[in-house]
């Protein structure tokens, strides 16, 4: 056994849950010797650039939760006139087309994008032959997610689910991680048609929050939806955060057939910045306001 298959394994036996719950409670704890020794450790590891927080002190935040959902200096990521611009910081995994109602996880792996999506074939008929884009986000990153593109909230679909890493490693190991991990899928109206941001947890990964929900994972064991159309009012802008990862993990960015084309310099491994020009539409439409 390779010393990468032995680390996917690993993760297969190990408590995942009971782990990052605890991880959780430690990341909220505010006894100043704990998150201090946690942010300290943390910073030191990965060496992390307190210089581009808006807050650089990284003892004087509340917790560890707050300090690893720091808020950025704007000035640092600017928003590119780009139609489409990148949602965190990080690197790309993989991006380009959905073919065959697959999306490429990894050279040799591709996962369901019906599964992706919690099931519903309806839902996935959207982005057939569409386009993705996945971002992970590594420990030292920037932990805000922002919108790609301006939209209108229609649904919101947290399907509980494993929690494996979802660092190169892994993803190269265990088939289908993003299809199988707890995840919260945002669905938007935009000008380039429909739009689904995905937020995937991961191993210590105590939640996912939405800027219009709040904390939303952990929630329960069954897949929930929350339909948005009837409110019709919650738009989001382009470059504006949408959601945060407590600790970090993937974003998957979803457009429809012939909708968009991403930036022609981005591949595999590509390191990205929030607010960078990520893809241009090709037939713009009005955002359907009144569904």
């Amino acid at each position: 056994m390779t010393k990468d298959q032995l680390f996917a394994f690993a993760q297969q036996i190990t408590p995942q849950k009971t782990l990052s719950r605890a991880i959780g409670k430690i990341a909220e704890c505010e006894t100043t010797w704990v998150k201090n020794t946690f942010i300290s450790q943390f910073v030191k590891k990965y060496q992390v650039d307190m210089s581009e927080a808006v807050n650089n002190d990284p003892l004087s935040y509340r917790n560890f939760n707050d300090f690893f959902t720091r808020a950025i200096r704007p000035e640092l990521r600017p928003i590119s006139d780009n139609d489409i611009v990148c949602p965190a910081d990080g690197a790309i995994s993989q991006l380009g087309a959905i073919e065959h109602g697959t999306i490429l996880q990894a050279k040799g792996h591709h996962y369901s994008l019906t599964s992706l999506l919690g099931g519903d074939a309806s839902l996935s008929d959207q982005f057939l032959g569409g386009s993705f884009a996945t971002v992970y986000l590594s420990p030292k990153d920037y932990h805000r997610v922002h919108m790609p593109l301006t939209g209108k909230l229609t649904k919101m679909i947290h399907i509980p689910g494993k929690l494996f890493s979802v660092n190169k490693v892994t993803a190269e190991q265990i088939p289908s991680v993003f299809a199988r991990n707890e995840r919260t899928v945002c669905l938007f109206d935009t000008e380039a048609g429909p739009m689904a941001v995905i937020l995937v947890g991961a191993m210590i990964v105590a939640s996912i929050e939405t800027v219009w929900a709040g904390q939303v994972t952990p929630f329960n064991k069954n897949v929930v939806t929350w339909d948005y159309n009837a409110l019709n009012n919650i738009e989001i802008k382009k470059g504006e955060e949408m959601g945060r990862f407590k600790l970090g993990s993937t974003a998957i960015v979803l457009f429809g057939k012939n909708a968009i084309n991403w930036e022609e310099s981005l591949q595999a491994e590509s390191p990205t910045k929030m607010g960078m020009a990520f893809g241009s539409i090709n037939h713009p439409q009005p955002l359907n306001r009144s569904r």
